[in-house]
């Protein structure tokens, strides 16, 4: 009479499905995760708001009035000036660039108005007024 052995004759398998899923789902935790350790290369600047506002996937040119008068062109302090020549070397390089102008709720009408003037005569012509999301 043969008696069964207690022992289990076949191999242990190795299962490759969850440990793929283990690791997808690490991939997708690291990517997400330096997405918000990217530093944004913005001046910080208090936008006002608008009903409707829109994201421009183009390059764009980020032009900031600050609330004391000063230009910021991209991440350095121009004069007023030499804004239109810095413009013009920018189209120059690249027609097709769009400029966001991004004036704090505090700045002046008036210098505002200058630095769009300052564009419209370096031949700018795809010109973005930059606005948060009025919330609802």
């Amino acid at each position: 009479m043969k008696l069964r052995s207690l022992r289990i004759d076949s191999q242990p398998q190795l299962m490759i499905i969850p440990m793929i899923d283990i690791i997808f789902f690490l991939l997708v935790f690291f990517m997400m995760s330096t997405l918000y350790m990217v530093e944004q290369r913005t001046i910080p600047v208090n936008l006002p708001q608008a009903a409707s506002t829109q994201n421009d996937t183009n390059r764009s040119i980020n032009i900031t009035v600050l609330p004391d008068g000063k230009v910021i062109f991209e991440q350095e302090e121009i004069p007023l000036n030499l804004l239109q020549k810095r413009i013009s070397l920018e189209l120059q390089k690249q027609p097709d660039n769009v400029f966001v102008l991004r004036g704090d709720k505090k700045v002046e009408y008036g210098n505002v108005i200058e630095v769009l003037d300052q564009l419209k005569q370096a031949g700018a012509r795809r010109i973005a007024v930059a606005a948060e999301l009025k919330a609802r």
